[in-house]
């Protein structure tokens, strides 16, 4: 079952898991929107924060049968992308950028992201990616107040 659940259904024995998997997660906030009952950021941050420490529990169990930080665990990419949209707006051109920033951020590993990865363990594994949606989140909000904000530009 951990296995299952680190590599999300298997997504993550594809060439280019990560990147599928965040694309996975950007379907589900979608939908996510979508329901009126759920528009509260509160629960959100409450599925972001569960499925983040899975992932940290998950990624300890899977390391001595996969290897240390195995690209087959993209459940911390769900954990990224989930808290790169945290507060942030509904809106599909933000799930677009937040898709592209996160990715970014992920493989780029810049600004001390690639630091996380030092970290031991199932922690190591979702930090680098709590970072890089860290990063997203605030450059996200960053357009948000520049477009939005200071240049009123409808979205």
């Amino acid at each position: 079952m951990n296995k299952i659940i680190a590599s999300i259904a298997g997504v993550g024995f594809l060439k280019g898991g990560g990147t599928y998997a965040a694309m996975l997660t950007c379907i589900f906030i979608w939908f996510w929107w979508q329901n009126p009952a759920l528009q509260n950021g509160w629960y959100f941050l409450l599925i972001t924060m569960v499925i983040t420490l899975i992932g940290i529990y998950v990624s300890n169990k899977v390391e001595p049968d996969w290897g240390e930080d195995s690209s087959r665990v993209v459940i911390d990419e769900v954990a990224g992308m989930l808290i790169t949209m945290l507060f942030i707006p509904a809106n599909l051109y933000f799930l677009i950028a937040g898709l592209v920033l996160f990715r970014f951020f992920d493989i780029v590993k810049p600004l001390f992201i690639r630091k996380m990865e030092d970290i031991p363990g199932g922690m190591g594994v979702m930090m680098d990616d709590v970072l890089a949606g860290v990063y997203s989140n605030l450059l996200l909000w960053v357009a948000y107040y520049v477009l939005i904000v200071f240049l009123k530009v409808k979205i």
